[in-house]
């Protein structure tokens, strides 16, 4: 059963099921929109699949209200990935937009959403329309009819059924996505202020570098002779050229080739202004909220991280966030994500993801011999000398198109191992150098490359083409990894078991998720996680022989997993 569902502002909304082929079931009114979904959701049997504009501007509420859904429809991330698939990728994509094609009207522009805020962040009683519907418009009826429209063109693609799934775990992620936001990743305000004061000395006053910092400039003005600004690139590369080593870049990798005293202060510097400026006592009080009544006595400070995640961000199918950094949080300040007294970490991560999606898409029956193995790369080393390091060379330098140094005997080696690994990636290659387009496993599509005819035409022409073509090549195999993590998301959602406010999913990074559970609960959050990946692997792919072995771990520090 579907039920449309769209809110009033004020707590309440309008209902409407939705029937397969008969026309929709009237509309019900309801004054509390949070307590009918949850009857809804726990009337026995199959919950329904709710249909809503979209899930970023309803469900925050429903979850701050106790209520959490199954599964749903986003009319808003279904009509980008259609959108996608004819290669419309920079069209509206609202509601509102979708509606207006619909009626060959002009199609607004999508609502522009604000960086997140992190703890300043107010939450609203239910967002302000952002379907971009004209006034006066009934927002049930308009959403409705797109979804019976998307509906239809999905039925009518070559491959129904795997948009089908792709839409329906996009929008799972996106319910995962508003949970872990509510439910924030457990962090130790107290702990975060040791690490950076360790690394950095005692926190400064505005607008002055803490000491490490002020003492590493000092340090490399000496070096150079005069007052350098270690912060602006212009007079790091003044600096370079001043003690003999011009440099075109301020780029680590540039420095590093550099043999000079200045450079490992430079390095240094580098890396500790990173984690000043991206987790360093501004974030901490922008995006760490203390828990009401964590702290007290000589307990430790109970706080929660919670980012503002964007799913689909990338167009791979990977996620974004608007603020916080929770896709790249550094090893420096991990051990701050600490579980709560009673409760552990689980963290399960999938190694070797994208060989292993490698072998199950393009039918190698050799690469997939080697997939069913819990370490690929071992058993891949047998034929380059046992060295398991230049057998993960080679197959990475197979997938991603790289011929030079090194790489080149093993990409020999990999072909004819496994050439129909390596012909699949070719093809999208040649598809991408030719100015075409490619799609996932189950049917995101690369964005079209533009004014083709005047990228050739280019001076540096020849090298547009092969970079678009390595874009392709790199893209059917890294847009397919995310669905895998996607259809993963959605398999454990329903296979967790029911924990306290707090626990369940709290993080996720392309290929790992992270939960937070009662630590009475661990064995069985490993279960359900095994329970996932082998859902996945079958949703996906059917009865292959490749594996997708995750490692599993449960500690109550992240630094230790």
């Amino acid at each position: 059963m579907r039920i449309a569902v769209v809110s009033d502002g004020d707590g309440g909304g309008w209902l409407r099921e939705l029937g397969d082929g008969t026309p929709p079931a009237p509309v019900r009114r309801v004054g509390d929109l949070a307590a009918a979904v949850r009857e809804a959701e726990h009337s026995g049997g199959q919950p329904p699949r709710w249909v809503w504009a979209d899930t970023e501007d309803l469900y925050p509420d429903l979850v701050r209200a106790g209520v959490r859904v199954s599964r749903c429809h986003d009319a808003s991330l279904t009509e980008a990935l259609l959108l996608g698939y004819r290669a419309r990728h920079t069209e509206p994509h609202s509601l509102g937009a979708a509606w207006a094609r619909l009626h060959d009207l002009p199609v607004p522009d999508d609502p522009v959403r604000p960086l997140g805020e992190g703890t300043a962040a107010q939450p609203a009683l239910f967002e302000a329309d952002r379907s971009t519907l004209p006034p006066g418009t009934d927002r049930l009826d308009a959403l409705v009819e797109v979804h019976a429209d998307q509906r239809g063109r999905i039925s009518g693609l070559p491959s129904p059924d795997r948009m089908a799934l792709l839409v329906a775990v996009e929008s799972a992620g996106a319910l995962a996505a508003v949970e872990m936001s509510h439910d924030g990743l457990p962090w130790r305000p107290e702990v975060h202020d040791r690490v950076l004061t360790e690394i950095l000395g005692p926190r400064p006053r505005s607008g002055q570098r803490p000491p490490v910092l002020a003492d590493l400039a000092a340090q490399i003005s000496e070096v150079v002779g005069h007052e350098v600004n270690p912060d602006s690139p212009a007079q790091v590369l003044r600096a370079m050229a001043w003690v003999g080593h011009p440099v075109a870049s301020t780029r680590s990798w540039v420095l590093e080739g550099v043999d000079h005293p200045l450079v490992p202060l430079l390095l240094r510097y580098k890396e500790l202004a990173r984690l000043y400026s991206a987790n360093g006592w501004a974030w901490l009080e922008t995006w760490v909220r203390e828990l009401p009544g964590g702290g007290t006595g000589d307990g430790p400070r109970l706080g929660r991280f919670r980012p503002d995640y964007v799913v689909g961000g990338v167009v791979s199918g990977r996620w974004a966030t608007r603020g916080g950094g929770a896709l790249q949080i550094p090893r420096s300040v991990r051990s701050a994500v600490r579980a709560d007294p009673g409760w552990v970490l689980v963290r399960a991560d999938a190694g070797q993801l994208e060989p292993r999606v490698l072998a199950a898409v393009s039918g190698d029956g050799a690469l997939a011999a080697a997939a069913a193995e819990e370490d690929l790369y071992a058993r891949l080393a047998a034929h380059v000398g046992d060295d398991r390091e230049r057998a993960k060379i080679g197959l990475l330098a197979a997938m991603y198109g790289q011929t030079s140094g090194d790489a080149a005997p093993l990409l020999a080696t990999m072909r004819r191992l496994y050439p129909h690994a390596l012909e699949y990636v070719d093809a999208a290659a040649r598809t991408g150098e030719g100015g075409g387009i490619v799609r996932s496993w189950l049917g995101r599509t690369s964005p079209a490359p533009g004014d083709w005819a005047a990228t050739v035409a280019a001076a540096d022409g020849d090298r547009r083409r092969r970079a678009h073509g390595r874009f392709t090549r790199n893209f059917v195999v890294q847009a397919t990894a995310a669905e895998w993590a996607l259809v993963l998301l959605a398999a454990l959602r329903q296979e967790l078991p029911e924990t306290p406010e707090g626990g369940g999913i709290v993080f996720f990074v392309h290929d790992e998720v992270v939960l937070h559970v009662p630590a009475d609960l661990a064995e069985e959050a490993v279960r359900a996680i095994d329970r996932a990946q082998t859902r996945t692997r079958r949703i996906l792919f059917g009865d292959t022989p490749v594996r997708f072995p995750l490692a599993v771990s449960v500690t109550d520090c992240y630094a230790d997993l």
